[in-house]
């Protein structure tokens, strides 16, 4: 596990990625609604990653970076993400393809 393990995971969460995450040993802040107050107060300045579970929140995702330029951003949604989005993301995952196990083992890679 890298070095900063701090995670934060905005959005409604109905597939429960964020025990997963914290079963993997990392520091999990959830955050209902992904505007700039909600993203600082979850800490995410010291996260190294973002995990959006509402792509319907999507353009919280420019302004995570925004506050944390070395953000690895993950979204993990069954829906699609808009485009405007896509190009900031560094995966996106669809549940139905990847159980929340695997994706919070990798992480870290």
């Amino acid at each position: 596990m890298s070095e900063n393990n701090n995670v934060v995971v905005v959005g409604t969460d109905s597939h429960d990625i964020a025990t997963a995450i914290k079963a993997e040993g990392f520091e999990v802040s959830a955050v209902d609604v992904g505007n700039r107050p909600g993203l600082e107060d979850g800490g995410i300045v010291d996260a190294s990653v973002y995990v959006l579970t509402e792509v319907a929140q999507a353009t919280s995702i420019p302004v995570a970076k925004d506050l944390n330029p070395n953000l690895k951003v993950v979204v993990y949604d069954d829906d699609t993400l808009p485009d405007f989005a896509r190009g900031q993301a560094d995966l996106v995952l669809d549940p139905e393809l990847f159980d929340t196990k695997t994706v919070a083992a990798e992480l870290d890679a």
